[in-house]
């Protein structure tokens, strides 16, 4: 996967975390950024592994995220790896 496509993957998932948004407050806590942050940086790639990373850190919003997006795993394991910085082993 090339980092185009692992871009828009991971702005997808970052819809998905904004349409649930207990989702999106432990995400916004986890990284450490606010609303306006989030809305600035939605694009930065280093943002947008970091909203991979947390789907894939928990298997319940992982899978409800695979299976709206009638994705495979390996998809967004690729798109990972195609993100910059060190993808946690998982």
């Amino acid at each position: 996967m090339d980092a185009s496509a692992a871009e828009t993957l991971a702005l997808r998932g970052l819809a998905h975390l904004a349409a649930d948004g207990d989702a999106l407050v432990r995400f916004l806590t986890i990284s450490g950024l606010d609303l306006d942050d989030l809305r600035d940086r939605a694009a930065d790639p280093e943002v947008l592994a970091g909203v991979v990373d947390f789907i894939l850190s928990d298997e319940a919003l992982c899978a409800a995220f695979l299976n709206a997006e009638r994705l495979e795993p390996q998809m967004l394991h690729a798109a990972r790896r195609a993100l910059p910085g060190i993808a946690p082993e998982m």
